[in-house]
């Protein structure tokens, strides 16, 4: 059996954080600078110090050729994992093992030097992933041709536009055959079909080539469809790793964007939104918006519009258009929808809540609440709702024989 591509053991990273505090008055501020002096002298900072552990005991292998997607919430230590795999931070405890040459892509352009052109980048960076030039003229006009970049192949790369810079990075990246490839959110910079070249790429490096990808992305859509596997990060631990449809499923399992309730207690209100991970999984959504009133509301009023996770409309329904079933005056309760095998893409979705009393809307929660939908159907990875749209349409194709 050969052994890891990449291998994670007890893997941790902090980092010390430092707060130097305001002062309005000179006793104030003299005594703060004597303790500051007392400070530097014994542990060598002036400041109040405080510990942020980015990674703690994260462990995992990954095998040659497979794609694995790292996923989690924002500060969840996505990015300083990364950074630590591609040696650009040391980590502070733990030990990493990576079998083959690395290319990274973390930020736009990493690797490059914004002086040189084009033309002298992709040399520099075949150079630093220890190639030879012959190897890298072989691949050359291939690279250009996959950046789009033709016409400013020899103009310095301080003058691309953020779009050219992160293309020709990743062509550069993904063409000079590393073992390794790990690539970050980074892709987002570029339009829809480019980061459809970009996942296509990825998947023939690896299935074709036997190259090993890391793969980072919000996307849940492009995390199912490119990964086999994933490792859901949670406060800087590993919360999960496994089938890339069981890991999305640990995630949604708690909601992506917390609600938070109104303030406002002399008016009604929203006090929760949820959306049922039961429901999800066999297919269904379900949406349900708990509400409290000073007063008792003669009809509830709920209205809910369903977007995809950059905004786009898909739908939305309100208890006018929709009546509610045991609708009745109250001054707090709970209105559910359910909306059965609704036939929507696998993608990230969002929220957007109404809520009121009648036909007046007393509060208004965009991006209330955001969730993955893992779809009905397998599709093949050019389905995502970034270059068709969410809807998941039964098409009946039928192939004839021509008549002469």
């Amino acid at each position: 059996m050969s052994h890891p591509a990449i291998e994670v053991s007890g893997l941790a990273k902090r980092y010390v954080i430092e707060h130097e505090a305001r002062h309005d008055n000179l006793r104030d501020t003299l005594h703060h600078a004597a303790r500051k002096l007392w400070r530097r002298a014994r542990w060598g900072t002036g400041f109040d110090t405080e510990e942020f552990w980015a990674l703690r005991d994260v462990s995992f292998t990954v095998q040659p050729g497979e794609v694995v997607g790292v996923i989690g919430r924002n500060g969840a230590g996505k990015s300083t994992l990364l950074k630590v795999l591609s040696r650009i931070t040391e980590p502070t405890a733990g030990r990493v093992t990576l079998r083959g040459r690395i290319a990274s892509l973390l930020e736009v352009g990493t690797g490059f030097h914004p002086d040189l052109t084009g033309r002298e980048n992709i040399f520099l960076n075949g150079a630093i992933l220890g190639m030879r030039s012959t190897e890298i003229r072989r691949k050359f006009d291939e690279i250009v041709a996959f950046a789009e970049v033709e016409r400013f192949i020899d103009t310095p790369v301080k003058r691309y536009s953020s779009g050219m810079y992160v293309r020709l990075a990743f062509a550069v990246a993904a063409h000079l055959e590393p073992e390794i490839l790990i690539v970050d959110e980074v892709l987002a910079v570029g339009d829809a079909q480019f980061q459809k070249k970009c996942l296509g790429k990825m998947r023939e490096v690896s299935t074709q080539h036997g190259r090993t990808v890391l793969f980072v992305s919000h996307q849940m859509s492009a995390i199912a469809q490119l990964c086999s596997r994933a490792i859901l990060l949670s406060a800087g631990r590993v919360a999960h790793i496994g089938p890339t449809q069981d890991v999305l499923q640990t995630m949604m399992a708690s909601p992506p964007l917390t609600h938070r309730p109104s303030d406002a207690l002399d008016r009604p209100r929203i006090t929760d939104i949820a959306v049922s991970q039961t429901a999800l999984e066999s297919g269904n959504l379900q949406i349900s918006v708990s509400f409290e009133s000073p007063h008792v509301l003669t009809r509830p009023h709920v209205g809910i519009v369903l977007t995809t996770q950059f905004g786009a409309l898909v739908g939305g329904t309100n208890t006018n258009a929709d009546p509610c079933r045991n609708s009745h005056p109250a001054s707090s309760g709970l209105l559910r929808l359910h909306l059965a095998h609704p036939p929507l893409l696998p993608g990230q979705y969002r929220i957007n809540v109404w809520f009121g009393d009648g036909d007046g809307s007393t509060e208004h929660r965009e991006g209330a609440i955001e969730f993955y939908f893992p779809g009905l159907r397998t599709r093949p990875p050019e389905f995502r709702t970034e270059t068709v749209g969410p809807l998941d349409m039964a098409f009946d194709w039928e192939q004839l024989p021509l008549i002469r």
